[in-house]
């Protein structure tokens, strides 16, 4: 029997039992459906979080931290990995520390991390929240992504960046018109005359206090669109931004938590953090060492890129296991057609063998048809799966910008491997499924076939 007349044999078999073959067709076209949707959930996410690192140059900022001890209540196990070799406990990051990182080769530009809390307040709403002293230069980088207004043009602008998250929790629905509109900032600071002459009765009975609240107005110069993967350390959390010379006008605490305190050294608080912006990808490691030769010790997002890269890969491994199991299921639908038809074919089978077809043309007849059910069902699932891929997408951004004004993100990657992967598979599924079937059709006796009623 010649290939064109077992795949034209084959054809017309399945088009006598087309509901049969149709929902047999379903089984498979939904088991690969599920499986495109979910592996191209997983690269979408891959592609996603790739493209914020990149774009927030978190691949090319090194985190500084000064020695001494941990936080407390921190796991050791669960911590961000820090590379801290030959790290002194006496080492400061302060003021002369960020000038000598600025130096070094290779730095872009170095500032603290410096936050302080604050009631934020627009309009007649306030919310407490962590406000964050930002440079100029900082704050014009890719890193901050301003969609309405500008960045402060200098570290002494009166004017700060707010997020559009925060805008939406004070009822600002238009960030656009936010710009401009002033932003109230209350501080809580340390009334040192007070202190010097502390009276605890006074205190206990509320008729003094050293502690005293200021209230600053400031301008909108800008309103940071939020990214629904995040950014760099501390932007998508921080509702404020606002420039060092301004904040050094601020009257405030000279501590975010408790916990600064125990950093002290030498009377020197010193900051908790220094963000050194890379000039390259390839000055890491030599201003990874000469960071180090200062005594601070270095986390690095580049060094975890592998590990990040891993973890994708067994979350692509996982999801494609939940989709193959619709896939298993097809494939015994697949073997239970093909065993009804032959004993529906039954007779048809002895007659062909009587007039000359061999046991491999048989085979090769039940193979085409498994095959093409696969093959259909195969292309079919991928067309499935690419709908309901864009229907959740569109339902998942239209809540998160209904919510938390996230623009539109596409959660789902669909490269041409994908469908050329899954239609391949379901042919390859749909094989495997028809080799029991396909041998015990070619072992049917002739004889008794043609008897057979």
């Amino acid at each position: 029997m010649r290939f064109p007349d077992a795949v034209e044999f084959a054809l017309a078999s399945l088009g006598k039992r087309r509901l049969r073959t149709f929902l047999t067709a379903a089984g498979v076209m939904i088991g690969i459906g599920a499986l495109v949707s979910m592996i191209s959930f997983g690269k979408g996410m891959q592609k996603n979080i790739t493209r914020a690192f990149e774009a927030s140059d978190l691949f090319t900022t090194v985190t500084v931290l000064a020695g001494g001890a941990e936080m407390p209540g921190t796991d050791p196990d669960s911590r961000r990995p820090v590379t801290k070799p030959s790290v002194r406990t006496d080492a400061v990051l302060d003021d002369a520390a960020v000038a000598a990182l600025s130096g070094i080769p290779g730095v872009a530009m170095a500032y603290p991390d410096i936050g302080f809390p604050a009631m934020v307040g627009f309009g007649g709403e306030e919310e407490f929240r962590l406000v964050r002293v930002l440079p100029a230069a900082a704050a014009a980088s890719r890193a901050v992504k301003i969609k309405w207004g500008r960045a402060y043009a200098s570290d002494d602008e009166a004017g700060v960046i707010v997020s559009r998250t925060i805008l939406r929790r004070l009822g600002e629905k238009d960030p656009a018109a936010a710009v401009g509109k002033t932003v109230r900032i209350t501080t809580v600071s340390i009334d040192i005359g007070k202190l010097a002459t502390l009276n605890i009765g006074a205190i206990l009975s509320g008729q003094s206090s050293p502690v005293s609240q200021e209230a600053y107005e400031f301008p909108v110069v800008g309103v940071m669109e939020v990214s629904a993967f995040g950014g760099e350390a501390g932007m998508t959390e921080s509702a404020v931004m606002i420039p060092p010379g301004t904040a050094k006008r601020i009257k405030r605490l000279p501590f975010s938590s408790v916990w600064d305190l125990f950093r002290m050294r030498a009377g020197t608080i010193g900051y908790s953090a220094v963000t050194v912006k890379l000039r390259s990808l390839g000055d890491l490691a030599a201003v990874r060492t000469r960071i180090h030769e200062l005594g601070f010790a270095t986390f690095a997002l580049a060094d975890q890129f592998d590990e990040i890269t891993r973890a994708f890969y067994f979350m692509d491994m996982f999801l494609a296991a939940v989709g193959m199991i619709a896939i298993v299921v097809a494939a015994l639908g697949i073997v239970n057609t093909m065993v009804m038809s032959i004993l529906e074919r039954y007779r048809e089978i002895g007659v062909m063998k009587a007039v000359g077809a061999s046991d491999g043309d048989i085979k090769r007849i039940f193979f085409f048809e498994s095959g093409a059910i696969g093959l259909l069902g195969g292309v079919a699932g991928c067309l499935l799966g690419w709908a309901v891929s864009q229907v959740i997408n569109r339902v998942v951004n239209f809540y998160a910008a209904r919510q938390a004004g996230v623009p539109y993100v596409d959660y789902f990657a669909f490269p041409v491997w994908i469908f050329l992967g899954a239609i391949g598979f379901a042919v390859l599924v749909s094989l495997v499924a028809g080799l029991y079937p396909a041998r015990r059709a070619a072992r049917v006796d002739p004889v008794v076939a043609l008897r057979h009623d």
